[in-house]
């Protein structure tokens, strides 16, 4: 069994920390999570107001740096780089919730323009069935077989054994009062 070497990486400054990093040393990113998680999750859970997802955005930021490790080229303090790295994951999860409130909205707004349609077509449905039972027996009869039933002007005439022009005139009649008794909708 090889003893493993100990060695004290939080004398390390940053770059050789780095170094170490890219061969894949855990002691060296393990140093480096202690060293910067505390800030990181500060600027997250001041920008996001929610712990939980701050703590999940200073997860991804580590992540990132434990994945791209061997490939990393960090110019200039990891402090920086750290900091613009959960810079962006805070205005990536902004502009999904965004999104996501901004898609449940039209949602909601579709829902209540709909609710509210249906209300109204309800109540011209109501007040249609009023004026249509409120039309003299004749032309209540004739508005019914030609909407209704949808039957011609002839088969209407034929059934109520009149002329078409009756059919006509009483049609004429039925839709000029329920025209007047509708206007309150249009």
């Amino acid at each position: 069994m090889v003893a493993r070497e100990t060695r004290n990486y939080s004398s390390y400054p940053d770059a050789e920390l780095l170094s170490l990093l890219a061969t894949g040393d855990e002691q060296a990113f393990t140093e480096l999570y202690n060293r910067y998680w505390e800030r990181l999750l500060y600027v997250a859970g001041t920008k996001m107001r929610d712990l939980a997802i701050a703590e999940e955005l200073v997860q991804d930021v580590f992540l990132d740096l434990w994945s791209r490790r061997e490939t990393l080229d960090v110019r200039g303090e990891l402090s920086a780089y750290l900091a613009v790295s959960m810079k962006y994951k805070v205005i990536n999860i902004q502009a999904r919730q965004k999104r996501a409130a901004d898609y449940k909205k039209s949602l909601g707004d579709a829902a209540d323009h709909s609710t509210e349609h249906l209300v109204s077509f309800d109540d011209l449905r109501h007040r249609l069935e009023s004026l249509v039972q409120g039309l003299p027996e004749k032309c209540r009869i004739t508005f019914r077989l030609s909407r209704e039933a949808d039957l011609s002007h002839k088969e209407i005439a034929s059934h109520l054994h009149v002329s078409e022009k009756a059919v006509e005139a009483n049609l004429t009649r039925a839709i000029k009062s329920i025209r007047k008794g509708l206007s309150y909708f249009f």
